[in-house]
């Protein structure tokens, strides 16, 4: 009987059981970050419509920039303090549900819903993809990076200067096909990250760190298509 051989098969059974544990926990977080999201935003349009409508300009530019703050604390705080990173996390969330009612006031619920079960079905699409294929995704990284810059830019360079209707329409297929790349690599990279350094750190806060990414790589999706489904019934 080969002992040896049984032993690395169970070492490999409990391998793998660790590694659907931890993406199963980071899509939980992740799902509870998009539901939090559509709870703030369904509050913010029937409870605090008023409030939010008569808000100062300048609580208008906290709201949009703040989440790349609360971003920046998240990958910084969640490794070593995964209950900061969850709280933080969910901040974020009610934040972007607060803005996601503001922009959603320019479009039909017709448009709102097309655009939410495309982004849906493309993001599961690469996240099955990225999750459960044998590739490395790590070489798209750059390429991924460099696409990012080119694609803020531009668009930055469009809205100020430009301000072609025409090019931001375009700019959001681009948006669309560089974020659905995104998916798929940070799918990827969560899943390998977790394999190489899960026995180092607190496998939640890279389960928090992972659902991150996946909930923006979601939410860009979602407004892109918005931009495109929209473009007919924006007031």
């Amino acid at each position: 009987m080969d002992y040896f051989s049984q032993d690395s098969g169970r070492r490999k059974i409990q391998d793998v059981t660790a590694v659907n544990r931890f993406l199963s926990k980071m899509y939980s977080f992740m799902l509870i970050a998009v539901l939090v999201s559509a709870a703030s935003s369904y509050l913010t349009m029937t409870v605090f419509r008023s409030a939010i409508m008569n808000m100062p300009q300048a609580m208008f530019w906290v709201i949009v920039f703040l989440p790349l703050a609360l971003c920046l604390g998240i990958s910084f705080k969640a490794a070593k303090n995964p209950a900061l990173g969850f709280t933080l996390l969910m901040f974020l969330s009610i934040v972007y549900g607060v803005e996601f009612t503001i922009i959603a006031s320019y479009y039909t619920s017709t448009t709102i819903t097309s655009a939410f079960l495309s982004a849906a079905g493309v993001f599961a699409a690469m996240a099955l993809f990225g999750t459960f294929t044998k590739k490395d995704l790590s070489s798209w990284g750059s390429y991924l990076r460099a696409a990012m810059i080119g694609f803020i830019v531009a668009t930055l360079v469009n809205i100020f200067f430009v301000k072609s209707g025409a090019g931001a329409y375009i700019f959001s297929y681009i948006g669309v096909l560089i974020f659905t790349g995104w998916t798929a690599y940070d799918a990827n990279s969560a899943k390998r990250i977790f394999i190489e350094y899960g026995d180092q750190v607190s496998d939640s806060g890279l389960a928090i760190m992972g659902a991150l990414n996946m909930y923006l790589d979601f939410i860009n999706l979602f407004m892109l298509l918005l931009e495109i489904f929209g473009v007919n019934d924006r007031r």
